[in-house]
């Protein structure tokens, strides 16, 4: 069964892969790339190493396996492997007498068990494969049409993608592009669907998992932030749009043009918090429609499926993204203006005790994207921050002065629309002089300051500068136990040292991530009544600590500090002004 929505005419392409997967159970895919009417003496053909959206090399080539190269006549061709990702098949029937051979098939496997949003996973209920992790190309040929024909290894799994389905042509697909390609990926198996309209354009959930969500509430809350995003940007660029749902024991998101790949905890959606988050994901991956898929920065105008694309702009890709995917349900009344603060709340908090915060800026930050955020260490807390938390705070702060400079006239969605206008519609890439010239025209100021302190340096956030026009405050809160500067979790039924901080007094007491500890003044500590054991002392004491470090036994001693900030919380101002309200109210639409 077909469960996309689209059709199409047939294709006379010169490459169609053929997809099938006879044992599902072994989690391989079997793929044929057929080649029509090739001339050259060889061909070069290369798997990507990343995909869009997904800033890190993750090498998809490892997953693949017993690669063939077959001439027309059933011949194997010779061919020998370049680079990690780069094959070179010989088309010369004979050495002795060269002939090109026309018709070429190049078959191998790829193993998928890997259920994320940017890698694949099938098992006897379904296959789910991204484009990046399963098609090899042609290097010279990618603005080239590409057919993809899906044979399922059971009459009753279903085939769910953002590709138009080719007239007259069973379970056969068509991309104008390798681009595109890539960027559609593959829901097959059982799975459900539901349906809903947005501006007179067909929506559908595609879900797969078992589950406690609610779908009628998840349809009618999404429709509700497709209507308020679509009307910042003047409707829909897209004809029909799939959200591919996952259901398991995961997070993540991962956009595309015409679809977006969620993952989800499958007993998730209960708790009211807990499906509230999953709103705000469904906003983010939905906002990417336009900022990232179409308004994207000048280094990901094409993309180099070989190697790093470098950019500083991730903090307004992703960041500001951020930023909206809160703010959308709260425009869509699907919460309200209290746990909105809450939300922003929280990010403070989680930023302002990153000591990373000290030491790396937003550029650098989606800069190194490619080496840092997707590789977390027992350091990175201490040299890194997120470019898409400190990002979301930097945008909110832009917000803010936009519409305090203009009287609330203008705000960032005008920069948005503005962005959506210049490069978005005709999808060209916008330098970073482009994006802080439009920023800079929106709110009518030169903010040099501002990106020299926010962005390109590691000045602290003046939060309260920019709220202070809106009746808000931040307030702080300190711990209740003596700082001493490490977390623990649990280990084999142990204390294990997760991360320690910089210049704390764990740290100066040598101890690091890794160790196991022990006892704390003689008595055993456990990660989970490590904070209460802290309670007993208070700053200025020295405890001894019990550690075991690379397997030998240790006591160190640890001098305690006084208690950190460790919450922050956006509240009203008791004394705002009739202004500040009126500010408030149309910032938060309340």
């Amino acid at each position: 069964m077909v469960d996309s929505q689209k059709t199409g005419n047939i294709s006379s392409s010169k490459f169609t892969y053929r997809i099938s997967i006879p044992e599902p159970e072994n989690h391989l895919l079997e793929v044929e790339l057929a080649i029509a009417d090739w001339q050259a003496e060889f061909i070069d053909l290369k798997l990507p190493v990343w995909t869009p959206g997904s800033y890190l090399v993750r090498e998809y080539a490892k997953h693949l396996q017993d690669f063939v190269a077959i001439a027309e006549s059933g011949q194997n061709l010779a061919w020998q492997k370049i680079s990690k990702n780069h094959w070179r098949v010989n088309c010369d029937s004979s050495q002795t007498s060269p002939q090109n051979i026309s018709q070429i098939k190049i078959r191998y496997r790829i193993f998928c068990n890997e259920l994320t949003v940017r890698t694949n996973h099938i098992d006897n209920t379904h296959a789910f494969f991204t484009g990046a992790a399963v098609f090899m190309f042609v290097p010279e040929h990618t603005q080239q049409p590409y057919n993809v024909e899906i044979s399922t290894p059971k009459e009753n799994w279903k085939i769910a993608t953002a590709l138009p389905a080719l007239a007259d042509y069973p379970h056969t697909f068509y991309a104008k592009d390798f681009d595109t390609l890539v960027d559609s990926p593959f829901e097959i198996g059982l799975h459900d669907r539901y349906e809903f309209t947005v501006q007179d354009k067909p929506h559908s959930f595609i879900v797969w998992g078992q589950h406690n969500a609610d779908m009628q509430r998840i349809v009618k809350d999404t429709a509700a932030i497709v209507t308020v995003e679509a009307e910042m940007f003047g409707g829909l660029p897209y004809e029909h749009y799939d959200f591919i749902l996952h259901t398991s024991n995961g997070f993540g998101g991962l956009e595309h043009k015409d679809c977006c790949v969620l993952l989800y905890n499958r007993l998730g959606f209960r708790k009211e918090e807990s499906y509230l988050q999953f709103i705000n994901l469904v906003a983010h991956e939905f906002f990417h429609t336009w900022n990232v898929k179409r308004i994207r920065p000048k280094a990901l105008e094409t993309f180099d499926y070989d190697q790093e694309s470098y950019t500083g702009s991730l903090w307004f890709s992703e960041g500001t993204t951020s930023y909206y995917d809160q703010i959308f349900p709260l425009r869509a009344k699907i919460y309200d203006a209290k746990h909105y603060l809450k939300l922003v709340s929280k990010g403070i908090t989680r930023l302002q005790t990153t000591f990373g915060r000290n030491v790396q800026s937003l550029y650098d930050s989606s800069f190194d994207t490619w080496i840092k955020l997707y590789r977390p260490d027992a350091n990175t807390h201490n040299n890194q921050i997120s470019y898409y938390l400190k990002g979301e705070l930097v945008s909110m702060l832009l917000d803010l002065l936009i519409r305090y400079k203009t009287n609330n006239l203008r705000s960032l969605d005008r920069v948005m629309q503005t962005m959506w206008e210049r490069f978005g519609k005709d999808e060209i890439g916008f330098s970073e002089a482009e994006l802080h010239e439009v920023i800079s025209s929106v709110a009518g100021v030169d903010l040099p300051n501002f990106w020299n302190d926010y962005l390109y340096g590691t000045k602290e956030l003046d939060y309260n500068y920019y709220l202070e026009p809106f009746g808000l405050e931040l307030r702080t809160a300190r711990q209740d136990i003596p700082f001493i500067g490490m977390t623990l979790k649990t280990k084999n039924g142990i204390a294990e040292v997760e991360k320690v901080e910089i210049g704390s007094p764990a740290q100066k007491a040598g101890i690091s991530a890794g160790d196991l500890l022990l006892a704390i003044a003689g008595i055993r500590v456990t990660a989970e009544n490590f904070s209460d054991r802290l309670r007993d002392f208070c700053a200025g004491d020295a405890i001894a600590l019990t550690i075991f470090q690379q397997d030998l036994l240790k006591t160190v001693e640890v001098t305690l500090q006084q208690p950190i900030c460790n919450h922050f919380e956006l509240a009203q101002s008791a004394n705002a002004s009739a202004n500040q309200e009126l500010n408030l109210r149309l910032w938060l639409n309340i």
